[in-house]
């Protein structure tokens, strides 16, 4: 092939190139194609291929056929009880009629401004009807229910539909939240205070009582421990009354003993006493008390007397101290003792 016929070739090949890339167009299927001619609206390309148009006096606008967001800015808002709250909301669309959506708004900047302006009216609409517990906690869902209808009524002369528009959060301004806070905090102190009042209260009640048993008690146990040492002390002096009346000389003797170990137990003790002193009168006479004991028979008086109280009696511990033995509970005990020896 000449040089001059492979020139026109590719000048052939190139127009041709340049005219099919002016004549066809790819559709994608994420995409949908509105043909504008002179900027008039044509046709809309939905379903993804491989399509033709007029060059150099049709071009393509794609728009997008997909789910798009849309985050709304966080605003503050008041309910129907007067309480203000902080909205963060976002919403979700498709265009359903892209011939629509470009002869009204153009393109998807102009599309979310607008929108933003229409989900931020709906939501202070809805919002100022309902109380704060319904947006919080209640009703939540059915008003965002009722905000994604009135959203989607306007959005529908756009030719755009509204699939969804959720409430992200939902709470109080930082001012009224800190409020709040202090108030529950004060709250609790409070209820903290009058627990520990009402738990002092009480132990001082268990306390008062606790003490008053114990004074009790104490009282008791003296008033018992005094009656039994009364009484010990009363069958003392009875059974030394009873051992020393059996042998008075031997007590008078056994006395002056005593008194004579008391009197001379210190080292360089001096006594100025009378030689016939009644004092002395043992240590002049020694042997009196053996002579008036075999003289008499005071022992044997008195060990008859003993026998006898033991008859009467039961035992001689009954007969001395019978006040006490009730009391300790010693009568079995005693009698046990009579009967062995009986």
């Amino acid at each position: 092939m000449s040089q001059p016929k492979l020139v026109i070739a590719l000048i052939i090949i190139a127009v041709l190139g340049f005219l099919s890339s002016a004549t066809l167009f790819t559709v994608h299927q994420t995409q949908q194609a509105l043909v504008l001619q002179f900027g008039d609206p044509r046709r809309v390309i939905d379903q993804p291929g491989l399509n033709f148009k007029m060059p150099f006096v049709q071009n393509i606008i794609y728009i997008d056929k997909r789910i798009l967001d849309l985050d709304s800015p966080t605003e503050e808002l008041i309910a129907a009880d007067q309480k203000r709250l902080v909205v963060d909301a976002f919403t979700r669309y498709r265009i359903k009629d892209p011939l629509q959506f470009f002869t009204s708004l153009r393109d998807s900047r102009r599309a979310n401004s607008r929108l933003a302006a229409i989900v931020s009216s709906s939501m202070r609409s809805v919002v100022g009807e309902a109380p704060f517990e319904d947006i919080v906690r209640t009703r939540r869902d059915e008003l965002m229910s009722k905000i994604r209808e009135l959203v989607n009524e306007q959005a529908n002369d756009f030719g755009i539909e509204i699939v969804d528009v959720r409430i992200r959060r939902a709470d109080l301004p930082e001012a009224n939240s800190q409020a709040i806070y202090r108030r529950m905090q004060t709250e609790r102190e409070q209820e903290a205070a009058e627990f520990r009042a009402k738990g002092q209260e009480v132990s001082r009640g268990i306390r008062a009582q606790a003490d008053k048993d114990v004074t009790v008690l104490t009282a008791k146990a003296q008033r018992d421990s005094e009656i039994i040492r009364g009484q010990g002390d009363s069958c003392r002096n009875r059974i030394f009354a009873a051992a020393y009346g059996q042998d008075p000389d031997f007590f008078a003797f056994y006395r002056s003993m005593q008194s004579y170990e008391t009197a001379l137990e210190d080292e360089g003790t001096t006594l100025v006493l009378s030689p016939d002193s009644a004092f002395f009168k043992y240590l002049n006479a020694p042997d009196t008390v053996f002579n008036k004991r075999v003289a008499n028979s005071t022992v044997k008086k008195s060990r008859v007397d003993v026998a006898s109280i033991v008859k009467s009696k039961k035992s001689l511990q009954e007969a001395l101290c019978y006040d006490l033995v009730t009391n300790i509970g010693l009568e079995n005990t005693d009698s046990e003792a009579v009967k062995d020896e009986k």
